[in-house]
């Protein structure tokens, strides 16, 4: 039977630590999803719900995008997808009367956990300016306001479209749609914050800013090294291919700087080894380096074959450097000129343990490296994804069985929003047959990333906010200065499903429009839509919610868009000023006849354009499309922007299927988009340098690079600090308050830290501290930030090294401080001191 939601945030001085786990899954994995799936949904809901994730004739989970086997299990979900499910197909709910109950400031105090636990959003809701609580809004009126609110923009780079990952590729595609018609590529989303780093440096080196591999490639593969990354939390499903692949001879090499229980065995609660006879050892062996130091290790990997290949072993692929590659001798030369005793500091680990991983290298007949966060988020990110690219192109292993890169997206669906257009930095192509599919012209400037919509809030620069999903306040870094930023907002809009932060730190004004999930069935038109989502391997295929939605106001993301994009563009207020200054005065140029570049038209190796859907979009060829020379009458006969998309709205509202065939004529690799996702059946989009060594680069070749070795240096007192997730959390949605694999229970508001270094620092295991961020500005000068209250609790990591959970840590976190290239948050390397608490 269900249960209420709970009265009390988190009592954090209950929070106990016992010993980590070594062993992930297993059956407390499934009493624990049980539980969870009981306490949101009751047992027959459970049942009727889980029995359909991720089932050929079921819904895609909202949780992480590991793909599927084309032969499904009879419960195809692991425990934190359970929980993702039961959270969205929790029977508590949040309506009018909770709005009417709690103010702005009540609900600010609590914390993430409390305000995720309420329950589902049953009704659009509005803060008024200067009001104190929500009140009920009609759909009519609450899109009406959002469609003045744009018209009245003096620019249309004013507004700023957030996109979280759990948004369909119809939804996201009528999005973007909606947001270039009214004049800007302002298009941030959940990728600029996590996997940002691994398009600019793939797309730069082998020309598409997605993995190369399969599903079946990672069952095959001889040598396997999962570097910064936890599976057994945050992609749970990978349990079962990296099982498949030891199964068949497999080694497995785990890189991180915490030991985490996925990564040693896994006991399969599907199999009768899994539950009876301890299941299987995963990770052959486990490389305990410093954060931030990966780059070192695969340089060292590298400089360790090309040492071998010069001893006569023959450790090189010499057709297919010369073939397929550019840059070789440079590469060569740089890795020579390495030095061991650098590499050793960089890594904290011996020669000896750098030689093992690199002579494991030299003998694996197909390797695959797989990275998620713990990769991504140092400001040097970029260029470690760019040696781990040097090290596979050294053996030829991009594209042949068994091999290549696999960075593992985080959220359902992430991927596809970047392949169907959300993206602020599009391809010239992708616009192109965008304009030429929709008869306008789209800008080409480029727009704000996550990072540089934040600094625009904070200066004053954003007048509206939408977020499509997502919770924005909690996901991003410096929390102090976005919420400050969010507060001068005219308006923020937010599509969601359930109550979070960015409802109670919101702009002078702000609607919350509730939205369906992936588990609510979704009946328009006179029939039951489906949408599709695409997984973190180019796979993409349907999902169809079976449970009544929780409130018969909600809306679909797609009718939402729809509705807004028809009282935008045919709207009786709509004025010419949408047209933003920066693009008008480039058609004026183009117009006169003056050469304007487009940053987005090539990849550039030194700026990182033209990345993400951008590679796809490149890989695929698409031809050239002039934009439409003739200015379509307006059909209600009103005084409209002479440049806007032109869309049969309703119908697309009403049958999902015409979104699809619009996504077929703009992108390529959707032929037969409609007939190739029916009964169950998975579209998988082209993919050059994994289908044909194909690289669609600046010089049509995979790129050697040369990168000069960076590694964080921590200051004496201090400690470098990675902010992570829970077991019990799944992004910025905290499940529960227990982290059972690594022994943290009952809070979150602990710092893990190395027991030599507590001593050293002065403190004793279980003292209450505040971490204090210390950023060097460009200036010199140091910026501190503060997160109070944090118990320390001794843990197995590297000297110098810490970890805690976000967003709990996200204060902490500067808004300056991001990758090279690609802008992505360095929330994997923050210098912190330990301060006691009075």
């Amino acid at each position: 039977m269900a249960t209420k939601p709970p009265t009390a945030d988190i009592d954090e001085t209950r929070v106990r630590s016992t010993r980590p786990k070594k062993v992930a899954v297993g059956v407390p994995a499934v009493l624990h999803a049980l539980e969870i799936a009981n306490e949101q949904m009751g047992v027959a809901r459970s049942v009727q719900t889980l029995m359909r994730v991720n089932q050929k004739d079921g819904f895609d989970c909202p949780g992480c995008a590991w793909p599927e086997e084309d032969k499904r299990h009879i419960a195809e979900f692991c425990e934190n997808g359970a929980k993702a499910v039961a959270e969205e197909a929790t029977l508590r709910r949040v309506g009018p009367e909770f709005f009417a109950a709690h103010s702005l400031d009540e609900l600010r105090a609590h914390d993430d956990w409390w305000l995720g636990q309420q329950g589902r959003l049953t009704h659009p809701m509005v803060r008024d300016e200067g009001a104190t609580h929500y009140r009920p809004i009609s759909w009519d009126d609450a899109l009406a306001l959002v469609a003045d609110e744009l018209r009245a923009l003096d620019d249309p780079d004013e507004a700023v479209f957030y996109t979280s990952g759990r948004t369909s590729n119809e939804a996201a595609f009528l999005y973007q749609l909606l947001v270039r018609g009214i004049g800007t590529n302002n298009l941030p989303d959940c990728s600029n914050m996590c996997h940002e780093s691994s398009g600019s440096a793939l797309t730069e080196t082998i020309g598409i800013g997605k993995g190369t591999v399969s599903i079946e490639d990672v069952h095959e593969a001889d040598l396997l090294i999962v570097a910064g990354q936890n599976p057994g939390t945050n992609h749970p499903r990978m349990l079962s291919a990296l099982e498949k692949a030891k199964q068949r001879g497999a080694t497995i090499i785990a890189v991180n700087p915490l030991p985490e229980a996925g990564l040693m065995r896994f006991e399969n609660p599907q199999t009768v080894r899994g539950v009876a006879f301890g299941g299987t050892k995963l990770a052959d062996e486990f490389v305990q380096i410093r954060l931030g130091g990966d780059q070192a290790l695969f340089q060292a990997i590298g400089k360790h074959l090309l040492e071998a290949e010069a001893a006569g072993e023959g450790v090189l692929d010499h057709d297919f450097i010369a073939a397929h590659t550019s840059g070789f001798d440079a590469y060569r030369q740089a890795m020579t000129d390495a030095a061991w005793r650098d590499l050793v500091v960089a890594t904290g680990l011996p020669e000896k343990a750098l030689r093992r991983v690199g002579e494991a290298v030299r003998t694996s007949k197909a390797t695959i490296v797989c990275w998620a966060m713990g990769l991504t988020q140092h400001k040097h990110s970029v260029a470690t994804l760019r040696d781990i690219v040097n090290v596979l192109l050294l053996q030829g292993n991009i594209g042949r069985p068994g091999a290549g890169v696999c960075p593992v997206r985080g959220h359902s669906n992430v991927q596809g929003d970047r392949t169907v257009g959300i993206y602020e930095k599009p391809a010239t192509a992708f616009l192109d047959a965008l304009d030429a599919e929709f008869a306008f012209e789209a800008p080409r400037e480029h727009g704000f990333d996550t990072v540089q919509a934040i600094r625009a809030m904070r200066d004053g620069q954003v007048r509206f906010f939408m977020g499509m999903g997502g919770n924005f306040v909690s996901a991003t870094p410096d929390t102090a200065v976005v919420e400050a930023g969010m507060e001068r907002v005219g308006l923020t809009v937010q599509v969601s499903t359930k109550l979070n932060r960015s409802h109670v730190v919101t702009g002078r004004r702000a609607l919350i429009l509730p939205t369906l999930g992936r588990t609510d069935r979704d009946r328009r038109g006179g029939r039951e839509q489906r949408v599709t989502v695409e997984d973190s391997m180019g796979a993409v295929h349907s999902s169809r919610g079976r449970l009544a939605p929780p409130s018969e106001e909600l809306l679909s993301e797609v009718a939402i868009v729809a509705r807004l994009s028809a009282l935008v563009f045919q709207g009786a207020a709509a004025t010419p000023a949408l047209v933003s200054s920066n693009q008008a005065m480039r058609r004026n140029q183009v117009d006169s006849g003056l050469n304007v570049p487009d940053g987005a038209s090539s990849p550039d190796s030194s700026t990182g354009a033209a990345r993400g859907s951008t590679a796809v979009n490149a890989d695929h060829g698409l031809p050239e499309h002039g934009a439409a020379e003739a200015e379509p009458a307006d059909p209600a006969g009103l005084q409209h922007p002479s440049n806007v998309p032109q869309a049969d709205w309703a119908a697309l509202e009403a049958d999902y299927a015409l979104i699809r065939a619009h996504i077929e004529r703009v992108i390529p690799g959707f032929d037969d988009y409609e007939e190739r996702i029916d009964k169950g059946r998975t579209l998988h989009l082209p993919n050059g340098p994994r289908d044909a060594r194909r690289f669609a680069t600046a010089d049509g070749k995979a790129r050697f690079t040369v990168n000069p070795l960076e590694y964080p240096v921590i200051p004496r007192g201090r400690l470098l600090l990675q902010t992570l997730r829970s077991h019990d959390q799944y992004n910025t949605t905290i499940y529960g308050k227990d982290d059972r694999y690594r022994g943290i229970h009952g809070g979150r508001r602990v710092v893990l830290v190395n027991a030599k270094d507590i001593v050293s620092l002065g403190f004793a295991e279980n003292d209450v501290v505040d971490l204090v961020s210390e950023w060097t500005r460009p200036d010199g000068t140091i910026e501190e930030r503060r997160a109070e209250e944090f118990r320390i609790v001794a843990y197995r990591t590297p000297r110098g090294n810490a970890a805690a959970y976000y967003p709990e840590t996200n204060v902490l976190v500067p808004l300056d401080s991001v990758a090279d290239v690609s802008g992505t948050p360095t929330s994997k390397s923050v210098i912190v001191r330990l301060e006691r608490r009075a």
